[in-house]
């Protein structure tokens, strides 16, 4: 099993590593709803993919390098996120594990922490509340913050920042807050295209390619992963340290170890 007793300090090697240019890595994503992961297109028309539980055992048998649990309905239902699923998932699994979802507090991220998580993401109550990023780096150290931006790229040509579960537009650009964030001591984004979830269209590379050129923190690719051609573009033309998916994998469109190899053939640098 993974030690997550000491999984602070390995986490940030790994986020090093990863930041100088070696090994990139590979995040099946389980948004969870009541209970059960679901997954949608640009943010709805939701469909059920299965229990997480199995899902988070299954990918980490089959060579995840990290698994990302997001409670998708916690901060509209002002809700703290669902810690007694967290240590059921974390039970079962044996790779790093980021949960986010109606965290808003230091307090938030420790019980999520003792719940078996190894980093939190944050989203909305960071956008509110800036200095939540600061606390939890002081608290628990950068390497456990990661900011997820949920971004739209609109008519005027610009990336607005959204909260809510895609529901908010806010006048933010994504840039902006992200390097903000990183400033305040965010130690990774995790950035989703609205544009691009679901679609299974490729990842948005400009704006990846931006905040992975920009910022001095990993940058996690997320919407749109669609072909084993999508993840080798996002690593090689936008620079991603890692890309995110959810409904390839679920719906085992794409087997991981399959990925793996393709993205080995074409010498990118990723864990078999």
């Amino acid at each position: 099993m993974f030690n997550r007793l000491f999984s602070i300090p390995v986490l940030q090697f790994t986020a090093l590593e990863t930041r100088g240019g070696l090994a990139k890595r590979i995040i099946p994503c389980l948004d969870i709803k009541d209970g059960r992961t679901v997954k949608g297109t640009n943010f709805v028309d939701l469909r059920d993919a299965g229990d997480p539980v199995e899902l988070g055992a299954l990918y980490a048998q089959q060579g995840a390098d990290e698994l990302v649990f997001l409670d998708i309905t916690a901060t509209v239902e002002k809700r703290k996120t669902l810690s007694e699923l967290v240590k059921r998932i974390a039970r079962h699994i044996n790779i790093p594990f980021t949960v986010g979802g109606g965290v808003s507090s230091v307090e938030d991220a420790s019980v999520l922490l003792k719940s078996g998580a190894d980093k939190v993401s944050i989203n909305t109550a960071a956008f509110k509340n800036p200095q939540l990023i600061a606390d939890l780096a002081k608290e628990f150290g950068s390497q456990f913050v990661v900011l997820a931006i949920d971004t739209r790229k609109e008519e005027d040509g610009e990336w607005y920042v959204y909260l809510n579960g895609g529901r908010t537009k806010t006048e933010a650009k994504c840039e902006d807050w992200a390097r903000q964030a990183v400033a305040l001591g965010a130690g990774e984004i995790l950035l989703t295209s609205m544009n691009h979830d679901g679609t299974k269209q490729g990842f948005a590379l400009d704006i990846t390619k931006k905040l992975s050129e920009e910022l001095s923190v990993p940058v996690i690719a997320s919407g749109g992963g669609g072909n084993m051609q999508h993840f080798k573009d996002v690593f090689e033309q936008a620079n991603a340290d890692a890309a995110l998916a959810a409904s390839i994998f679920h719906f085992k469109e794409i087997e991981i170890q399959d990925l793996k190899e393709y993205l080995y053939s074409h010498k990118i640098h990723i864990r078999i």
